[in-house]
């Protein structure tokens, strides 16, 4: 398998889209060198874009994280999550009544920005429950999984309401060999208990690329896909997402596929990258 130099790589393209974590970050902070991408894109007039399935906080919040890694170039109009398509989606179906979450009380941001009412499912009285109008899975994090869980499966038992999922990724890294649980694992779980259809918003569908794409030719960017990159650390978010939008792809190994595995997967799953990649690092 070769390698490319991600300089190499970014200096064919207008429009780059980053995956986070993963690519930019991890639990440690931020990729080592990372920071010189941005100042090289900055550089030659090369825009891009963040995209993330992370709803457990607003962009804003997003942007100040990177802020305080010492990142100033990834500002709020930078940074495209899944929640954003999560809100859309509310603010057209749920007029009124409450929506119950799974996540932080931050992650809740994208609901009550639309005015609703909000309520943690750990606070969900299942005996008086006729006002919730929805169940969105924002976060691993906030609730007790397995009472919290049981709580959800059952108030989708007892409610005909959607259950939303802001976040797909079934898993995330936590280290260069280790990978911890996401919440889109436990939505599928939750899904398949219940028996119904949930409705999913972020990477791999293409609802997000679309959102993404709208959002830079709104900005000035480029309308040639051909032009556009998608940056990514797993071949069946990032990278299948991005072939089925049309764009050409960049696979990195910082992140959830390990070095010494990525040929075989690449080979078992099918899903090509256009290129593969140590990082998105670019040397000064």
């Amino acid at each position: 398998m070769e390698l490319t130099d991600f300089k190499m790589v970014a200096r064919k393209y207008e429009t780059i889209f980053f995956d986070a974590f993963g690519v930019l970050k991890n639990h440690k902070g931020l990729i080592p060198g990372i920071g010189n991408t941005f100042q090289y894109l900055n550089q030659h007039g090369i825009d891009f874009y963040v995209l993330t399935n992370d709803a457990s906080r607003s962009p804003a919040e997003l942007a100040a994280s990177y802020e305080d890694l010492g990142i100033y170039d990834i500002t709020e109009e930078k940074i495209i999550s899944s929640g954003m398509l999560a809100r859309e989606y509310l603010k057209l179906k749920v007029k009124s009544g409450t929506v119950a979450y799974l996540g932080t009380r931050q992650s809740a941001h994208y609901i009550e920005t639309l005015g609703l009412k909000t309520v943690s499912i750990a606070n969900v009285d299942l005996e008086n429950a006729s006002d919730i109008q929805a169940l969105v899975f924002l976060d691993d994090e906030g609730f007790d999984w397995r009472e919290d869980l049981n709580r959800c499966i059952n108030l989708l038992r007892q409610q005909n309401i959607p259950a939303i999922v802001c976040n797909t990724d079934y898993s995330y890294p936590e280290s260069r060999k280790e990978v911890a649980i996401a919440i889109g694992a436990l939505a599928h779980m939750v899904e398949d208990i219940v028996g119904k259809k949930f409705i999913k918003f972020g990477k791999p569908d293409a609802q997000i690329f679309i959102f993404a794409y709208e959002h830079a030719a709104k900005r000035g960017g480029t309308t040639d896909k051909d032009k556009i990159l998608m940056v990514g650390d797993t071949l069946v978010m990032d990278i299948l997402g991005g072939n089925k939008f049309g764009l050409d792809t960049a696979l990195v190994l910082t992140g959830n596929t390990l070095t010494k595995n990525t040929e075989m997967r690449i080979n078992s799953l099918g899903i090509i990258p256009t290129f593969v990649c140590e990082s998105a690092v670019i040397d000064q």
